[in-house]
């Protein structure tokens, strides 16, 4: 029976990390960002591409991916290269459904290179397997020409393929795709879910060592154990109450939509798991967290002027608004971002010492046999090539 493990795994990698975005005249991503440059230099940047196996069933893989995403994102936000944090940009594919026609390699694209992690979190949502055939090759080489990936030597680029079926289906080679990503900076990591001497035998490791990355398996269906603390009730309640403070633009429909989408992510890691709730709000506390179309992130990193912004695509809390009035409100608005943010922030932190001594009694669980586990250990290991540095990590989460 073939699995969609996959689904799950690279979710979460998803999860990981995203930059901004740029705006079309509608109000929607208009895609990844040119280079930004911060002074006088450039913004690190790490781009991850998720290439999941939605044949088959593996719905205990892709809970395992639902609860974990935010945990990945918050991992990865605590990454530094030369002191400045970087931009997170994620991709999601979808290969090995025979829904999609097979003159498409069974596979898609569903989220490009975009730091929009409420869809990446909604689509994940969405995902649904049935049986199908995985061509592992031809997924790695299509990620690798479709994507618009950084030029710059210093960024870290990243591709989690995630599966269970043979590495060299297909009839794409995939020593020449993995050959093809390293050549282009990009490291391809695999992640087999079984047993690790079955992924060594159908060529997963093949498939890492060939492009400079971990091999890696785990057990889809393990449950991922969460620990309850008493901080999580808060924290997603902040969460829901930050929202107040966004600003979407572009036509009212746009506007809508992409409120709703905020709203639907919430209530998605809210219904997924406490701990799920909690590590989201922890994530829209970090200053990395983006959402499409959204004022006040466009005003702060210089890609939105008040003053040209045309009335009928502002936010209607600003329309028939003077100027003076405009700048007023969003000085309100942003100061209690930042209120709602560090109030986040210091439970977030408690919650984090509570975990850890809770952690102290668990000194026999097993370690790096789930997706966020392989994912944060692979990105761990492989950014210090890039000199990136991660927050000290002396506890199990």
């Amino acid at each position: 029976m073939k699995r969609t493990m996959t689904a799950v795994c690279l979710l979460a990698a998803l999860a990981l990390l995203v930059p901004n975005t740029l705006l079309g005249e509608d109000g929607k991503d208009g895609g990844p960002r040119k280079e930004v440059r911060q002074g006088k230099h450039a913004v690190p940047q790490i781009q991850l591409a998720i290439l999941l196996d939605t044949s088959g069933s593996m719905q205990g893989l892709i809970n395992q991916a639902r609860t974990q995403l935010w945990k990945i994102v918050n991992e990865l936000a605590t990454a530094k290269q030369d002191g400045q944090g970087p931009e997170l940009q994620v991709a999601l594919y979808e290969y090995g459904k025979n829904s999609i026609p097979k003159d498409k390699g069974y596979l898609r694209q569903i989220v490009p290179l975009s730091d929009d992690l409420d869809k990446l979190s909604e689509k994940l949502f969405s995902l649904t397997t049935n049986g199908g055939h995985e061509y592992c090759g031809q997924v790695i080489a299509t990620a690798t020409k479709e994507l618009t990936w950084s030029k710059s030597d210093a960024a870290l680029k990243l591709i989690f393929i995630a599966g269970n079926e043979p590495f060299s289906q297909g009839s794409v080679n995939f020593k020449e795709a993995c050959a093809a990503a390293i050549a282009k900076g990009i490291t391809v990591n695999t992640i087999f879910c079984g047993p690790e001497s079955a992924g060594i035998q159908t060529g997963w490791q093949d498939g890492a060592h060939l492009a400079d990355g971990s091999f890696m398996s785990i057990n889809q269906n393990q449950q991922v154990a969460t620990i309850k603390t008493p901080y999580d009730q808060k924290m997603a309640q902040l969460s829901v109450e930050i929202n107040r403070t966004y600003l979407f633009l572009g036509k009212e429909t746009v506007r809508r939509e992409n409120r709703a989408k905020q709203v639907v992510a919430d209530k998605a890691a809210a219904g997924a798991a406490p701990a799920t709730a909690a590590e989201r709000a922890q994530f829209k506390a970090s200053g990395l967290y983006r959402t499409a179309g959204e004022l006040l992130d466009g005003l702060k990193s210089g890609t939105i002027k008040l003053e040209t912004l045309e009335e009928t695509k502002l936010p209607k809390e600003l329309q028939g608004k003077s100027l003076e009035e405009k700048k007023t409100l969003v000085k309100e608005l942003t100061a209690d971002r930042a209120k709602i943010q560090n109030e986040i922030q210091k439970l977030s932190e408690q919650r984090k010492q509570y975990i850890a001594d809770q952690q102290k009694q668990q000194k026999n669980a097993k370690r790096n046999e789930t997706l966020d586990a392989a994912i944060i250990k692979a990105i761990r290991d492989q950014s210090s090539l890039k000199k990136f540095k991660f927050e000290k990590k002396n506890r199990r989460r």
